[in-house]
């Protein structure tokens, strides 16, 4: 299949998925929030909270994203991964359109949002998720419509790891000392203050810098007739090209 398909297949499904997500949503809203199904704070909807439910839930919709990727891309893991992230940015973003189009939510740009909540729950401004989903969707599309191969050099991957991971805190960092202290019944009559944009910000730079990793420095290049000439270091040796041999 051309590149260009793959990448119009995948834009597809994840559009699809987003609206499936988003009419989940809204009708969650109208059912917990009957009065008004725009306003999410205090959380009332934990009160019928299954957190086993909600577990599978999150896990099905990742195993989905990956298994779409890997029917679509597994030349290397690089292009891979691209697929993955790609779709998922393209389902992030476009399920907060979906909500903007059906339920007229988010109403401002820095309107909280409940992510996820698994462990427990997930809680920032939805311009934050919806930055890494842009940036998700960039550098998938410059890797999937690319005709060269890429790979990150062996600092570029664990730099966007770190960076995921010190984002991941800002989106915990509301709700778990409540959590912590009086679990889910706390958090029920709970409404989020303040953002850790002072560490949020540098995440993200270090999420696009490890994305950006793989164009900055080139050890190899690949001429027209497909024939490689030098060696890259990538973070999986699967995605080493062979050089031809003369």
């Amino acid at each position: 299949m051309k590149r260009r398909d793959t990448y119009q297949l995948l834009t597809i499904f994840a559009a699809s998925m987003a609206l499936l997500e988003a009419a989940v949503v809204i009708y969650m809203r109208r059912l917990y929030y009957p009065e008004n199904p725009l306003e999410l704070f205090p959380l009332a909807f934990l009160t019928s909270y299954d957190p086993m439910l909600e577990l599978a839930r999150e896990i099905s919709t990742i195993v989905m994203l990956i298994t779409v990727a890997l029917l679509a891309e597994r030349s290397t893991l690089t292009r891979s991964f691209a697929a993955f992230v790609f779709t998922f940015g393209v389902w992030d973003l476009l399920y907060y359109a979906w909500l903007k189009v059906l339920l007229g939510w988010p109403r401002e740009w820095l309107e909280w949002d409940v992510l996820f909540l698994v462990p427990t729950i997930w809680l920032g401004p939805w311009i934050c998720p919806a930055c890494i989903a842009l940036l998700f969707v960039v550098w998938g599309t410059a890797i999937l419509l690319s005709q060269r191969e890429y790979a990150f050099p062996r600092w570029g991957f664990p730099t966007f790891v770190l960076g995921a991971i010190a984002g991941l805190m800002t989106f915990l960092q509301p709700a778990f000392p409540v959590w912590w202290t009086g679990g889910t019944n706390a958090l029920t009559t709970y409404t989020p203050g303040n953002f850790w944009w002072v560490i949020f910000i540098p995440s993200f730079i270090a999420m696009s810098s490890g994305l950006a990793s793989c164009f900055w420095k080139r050890e190899h290049m690949e001429t027209a007739d497909g024939t490689v000439v030098g060696k890259t270091h990538s973070w999986c040796p699967g995605d080493d090209p062979v050089p031809n041999q003369p």
